[in-house]
């Protein structure tokens, strides 16, 4: 498959351009932040786009997706990054859906799948439990008890976690914190006696939630994938959550360079505009360079994704890909606010919430460090 977007995939993606600079600007999230929503999202943005069919863009077509694939939903997701448009279409699409669609049974796959695609369903994956991304450094217990389960722990930094129907819950079965072996995971209802859930709000005005988990009752047919090896399905879960969070830094550091380039070419000192100067120049011509690296490693991760690829390859893929844009973001998002100057570290300004979402989107799901250590361990170094 080449690295290219085909014919229909730039038709999506300038479909989704238009729809998220008309419908879902970032003035629509300044009025979310403002008004204090307590949804964290505008619910007829949300079904506008479900109607776009984006909820269901990488699932088969049996179970209600359009099965364009995730280079597919990559450029919507790019799109969404330029505007830093809310919705739930990461925690449910991107991670839930997907990890139903890896390790869901068949009939979890049947009833659940055409429920997200048709936005009926939100989902949100409940696995940190500390401040800092650890996929095996889990502690909730899943206790067999007849034939069901008793599930007792508590979740920090569950995105979307205040809006979702369901939680996959990860939980251990057997072993201890860090271990690889010994996770499962679960479909838990939201209301289930036992849930509690505390909206939390990030520093770039977005959804995340810590939630708590007290003897909620699972049966066995909550498991998604096998009992003790939930890792096998919550790591290429993660992979494919990685690369779309990628996809979705990637629009919003386009957005954010794009926009520095514009104000230097308009703000003038001393009679010419600042974009003029040498030392502006050479900065610009950096991030332009960091930009389109930033561009082959998110197209060639979703290309990967739809290949098929072994997951071994996908992994290092992704760890590369999330390093790569986070280490752009970080430096775009700075640079930009810098170069707008003081006027930039104020309200009145966009360019001030893509400092902040890449502030977010840089640690979660693993930050730089956390991928350059994982990378080296799966190259064997």
């Amino acid at each position: 498959m080449p690295m290219i977007l085909n014919e229909e995939q730039n038709m999506l993606k300038d479909s989704a351009k238009d729809f998220c600079t008309s419908s879902a600007p970032i003035d629509q999230l300044r009025k979310l932040r403002d008004e204090d929503n307590p949804d964290g999202f505008d619910r007829a943005t949300w079904q506008s786009m479900v109607e776009l069919g984006w909820a269901g863009i990488p699932w088969p077509e049996e179970h209600g997706g359009l099965d364009f694939g995730y280079k597919g939903l990559g450029v919507v997701t790019e799109e969404t990054g330029r505007t830093l448009a809310a919705s739930p279409l990461f925690a449910t699409v991107w991670l839930g859906g997907t990890a139903i669609n890896i390790g869901g049974s068949d009939a979890q796959k049947s009833e659940l799948l055409p429920h997200v695609a048709a936005g009926e369903l939100l989902l949100a994956l409940a696995l940190e439990e500390s401040h800092r991304h650890d996929p095996y450094g889990v502690a909730t217990k899943a206790a067999e008890k007849g034939g069901d389960f008793e599930i007792t722990g508590e979740k920090t930094f569950v995105l979307d976690g205040n809006v979702a129907d369901k939680f996959i819950v990860v939980a251990r079965t057997s072993g201890k914190s860090g271990d690889r072996d010994g996770l499962s995971l679960f479909l838990v209802d939201a209301n289930a006696g036992g849930v509690t859930v505390t909206r939390t709000k990030m520093t770039d005005s977005r959804n995340a939630a810590n939630v708590s988990f007290k003897g909620v009752k699972a049966g066995a047919d909550a498991l998604i994938g096998a009992k003790d090896k939930g890792a096998d399905v919550l790591d290429p879960t993660l992979d494919i959550g990685r690369i779309g969070l990628s996809a979705e830094m990637l629009g919003s550091l386009q957005e954010c360079f794009e926009r520095t380039v514009q104000y230097l070419k308009e703000r003038e000192q001393f009679g010419v505009p600042i974009g003029s100067f040498q030392a502006l120049k050479h900065r610009a011509a950096d991030m332009f360079c960091e930009v389109e690296l930033s561009k082959s490693c998110v197209l060639e991760a979703l290309t990967a994704l739809d290949e098929k690829r072994p997951v071994e390859e996908i992994a290092k893929l992704a760890s590369l890909t999330k390093t790569k844009i986070g280490e752009t973001f970080h430096q775009v998002s700075r640079e930009g606010v810098q170069m707008h100057g003081g006027i930039g570290m104020t309200d009145e300004f966009d360019i001030g919430f893509f400092l902040k979402r890449a502030a977010v989107t840089e640690q979660t799901l693993g930050d730089v460090n956390f991928h350059r250590n994982r990378y080296g361990e799966l190259e064997g170094y």
